[in-house]
C-alpha cells in the first residue's frame, strides 16, 4: 500500500522526487504520512479534496484484503 500511495502521488505533482510516504503500523492499523513538495500539495489534495478522498478510498479497498484499517495523513 504504501508503495501505491507513492506511485499515485508522484504521477499527479510536478516535483516527483520530494513525495515520500512515511508507514507507521500498529496492531490493526497502519497509517501512510504522505509528503511532497509546498506547491504541489493543491495538486495532491485537489479541488475540495477529491483526490485526497479518492487515494484515501484506493488505499481503503486495498486494506480491506489484509483485514487493517488504513489512514492516510497528507503533511
Amino acid at each position: 500500500m504504501q508503495e501505491m500511495v507513492e506511485k499515485i502521488a508522484r504521477s499527479i505533482v510536478d516535483n516527483p522526487e520530494q513525495v515520500q510516504v512515511k508507514k507507521i503500523e500498529k496492531d490493526k492499523s497502519i497509517t501512510l504520512e504522505l509528503s511532497v513538495a509546498d506547491n504541489d500539495m493543491g495538486k495532491v489534495i485537489g479541488k475540495q479534496g477529491r483526490i485526497a478522498r479518492a487515494i484515501r478510498t484506493v488505499v481503503n479497498a486495498a486494506a480491506t484484503k489484509e483485514d487493517k484499517k488504513v489512514v492516510v495523513d497528507i503533511k
